[in-house]
């Protein structure tokens, strides 16, 4: 809301500066006032929420919307300066660029019509653009044709008795550029050579401007990830965040913590997905007293884990808008349905190293984690059956030893908690390493036998507890986050060595992440640009009533990379998926 006031006011001033107080106040009116007020009162009519990306339509549309009306206002200005009755001026002024406003008010409000129609997230992130564009443009139309008019003549001064008529057209300024465009057109071949030079040049340049898919929100919190080993209980997990915990409590930016143990906390913002169960997990959400606290806490407890927490991963995260990945570079490795696990793990560990090398990575790992060891009774099928034990017999014991049984559930409101039942802690440890002495009660018996009875040998094997597929491949993913530069910046930085990675036959690289939401979010636009670009180019034909014209318009909007590339690396702002919306959009004059 303060960026499109202050949008408002900058336009305002402007207008004042270049046009005079009336002419901006009638601008302003009808090209601002009103067409912003219709709008909210369209968008409470129609359902369409108040927000982010619909306010930033509005500040969008803002520069278009004052366009009718600046056409109108300055037409008349012009004819009642030549000594035309005001009325008259009024009337023509409005009327004869009547269709040409209207066709660039709907060329412009087709320029966001792909994201309308696009079928991925980013669609139903910033759909409202298109409509909440569209609706402004076109009441800015129908204002500046019916209210502009009419406060010219109520505001605009006539000539003064014995005031002579004259053309605002001959002044210095205007004569000044009527002098440039008539050398441009003299040499005319050298300047078009000039500007495509140029052209060329910011196309070469735009590589260097920086990538960004989506930008980091203004919320006051900040999330931080907690992974200790895979296997780790939970109870350990919730006994080592409470050393982080501590820290963050006595941060001076902290105003409240809620720390989620075994899972991620409910979606409460739609960007961020819920973490999958993982006894080795933990999530903190952090509320901070300031904006300017977020980067403070960010940069303090990314420090502090990084000196105090060397067994376990802590991510420390902002929050972003939009389409959010939770691994901004990911690179995955798949095999066949029956792909080896040690040829998965082998390849992703040369990802991962390639990653741990550049210091613009941070927080590798892999998807499927650490393996874990697991003790694995030999059971023998010839002893078992002698004995009358199964090995669902088996399995019960050494269940119930170590980690107990459920024996009934309790209901507090309407959760079902398990009642478990199991031995004293000392116990558990006791029976973990002496598996062989514990005693197994077959079903329907009343004897007891040894599980050394039964089994050859324990032995200690390693395991995969976590084994992912994508596409009914076996799949394994190396992640990490970006470290002070953008995630096309590192993935560009290791892009070839990662190419490099010699794949056994049937497997292959696959790049997830950012990169491939920004492909699916571009893709997504393709089917919007097609009818998109017919109405443009149907409309701009019908206005001309010829092709060379339309032509000649087409190609002038390429020439905008002049102004875009240099733009962008002298501020160092990145060019992101809103961005390239906006960069679609032609321009109307």
């Amino acid at each position: 809301m303060i960026s499109l006031v202050e949008a408002v006011a900058i336009v305002l001033a402007l207008l004042a500066l270049t046009m005079g107080m009336r002419a901006a106040l009638i601008v302003g009116i009808s090209g601002l006032v009103f067409p912003i007020l219709g709008t909210f009162i369209v968008m409470a009519i129609a359902g369409i929420d108040l927000h982010r990306v619909s306010l930033g339509a509005l500040i969008i549309a803002m520069g278009m919307m004052v366009d009718n009306a600046i056409v109108v206002t300055d037409g008349i200005m012009v004819r009642i300066a030549r000594g035309m009755d005001r009325t008259q001026a009024a009337v023509e002024a409005a009327s004869g660029p009547a269709l040409p406003l209207l066709g660039a008010t709907v060329v412009a409000c087709m320029a966001f019509f792909p994201i309308f129609l696009s079928s991925y997230d980013t669609g139903e992130y910033a759909g409202s653009l298109f409509t909440v564009v569209a609706i402004s443009l076109l009441l800015s139309w129908v204002f500046c044709q019916t209210v502009a008019p009419l406060l010219c003549i109520a505001m605009l001064p006539s000539l003064k008795p014995g005031q002579a008529a004259n053309d605002p057209y001959q002044s210095a300024l205007y004569q000044r550029f009527r002098q440039l465009l008539s050398l441009t057109i003299r040499w005319r071949l050298p300047f078009l050579a000039g500007m495509i030079g140029l052209l060329l040049a910011a196309v070469v340049g735009f590589r260097w401007v920086p990538q960004l898919y989506f930008p980091d929100s203004s919320r006051k919190q900040v999330m931080i990830d907690y992974w200790a080993p895979e296997g780790t209980r939970i109870q350990q997990t919730d006994a080592d965040v409470a050393a982080l915990e501590r820290f963050l409590q006595q941060h001076d930016d902290t105003a409240s913590i809620s720390t989620f143990i075994g899972k991620g906390p409910p979606r409460f913002y739609l960007p961020v997905s819920a973490e999958d169960p993982y006894t080795s997990y933990a999530q903190l959400i952090v509320n901070t007293r300031s904006l300017a606290g977020v980067t403070r806490l960010v940069a303090d407890a990314d420090d502090w884990a990084r000196h105090n927490v060397p067994g376990a991963m802590v991510r420390v995260r902002k929050y972003a808008v939009g389409a959010f990945d939770d691994w901004k570079i990911e690179a995955r490795f798949s095999g066949p349905a029956n792909a080896d696990p040690a040829t998965l793990r082998r390849l992703a560990e040369q990802g991962a190293s390639i990653l741990r090398d550049t210091p613009m990575a941070k927080d590798v790992r892999v998807n499927w984690r650490e393996r874990v060891q697991n003790l694995v009774p030999q059971f023998n099928e010839e002893r078992a059956r002698w004995a009358g034990v199964s090995r669902e017999d088996l399995a019960r014991t050494t269940q119930g030893a170590t980690d107990g049984v459920v024996v009934g559930q309790y209901r507090q409101g309407d959760d079902l908690i398990p009642i478990v039942a199991r031995q004293a802690e000392a116990d558990r440890q006791r029976a973990a390493t002496s598996l062989a002495e514990l005693q197994i009660k077959p079903r329907q018996a009343t004897y007891a036998v040894p599980v050394s009875q039964v089994i050859d040998d324990i032995e200690t094997v390693w395991h995969d507890p976590i084994i992912w597929r994508w596409d009914r491949r076996r799949a394994i993913t190396v992640q990490c986050s970006p470290n002070g530069v953008t995630a096309p910046t590192l993935r560009d930085a290791v892009l070839e060595e990662f190419q490099a990675i010699e794949l056994p036959p049937g497997y292959r690289l696959e790049w997830d992440g950012e990169y491939w939401s920004s492909q699916r979010s571009n893709q997504a636009l393709i089917p919007g640009i097609v009818p998109a670009l017919v109405v443009m180019l149907f409309i701009l034909v019908a206005l001309f009533n010829g092709f060379r014209p339309m032509l000649i318009c087409i190609a002038v909007i390429p020439f905008v990379m002049i102004g875009i590339t240099p733009g962008l690396l002298l501020t160092q702002t990145p060019f992101g998926f809103i961005a390239l919306l906006y960069g679609i959009t032609p321009a109307d004059e």
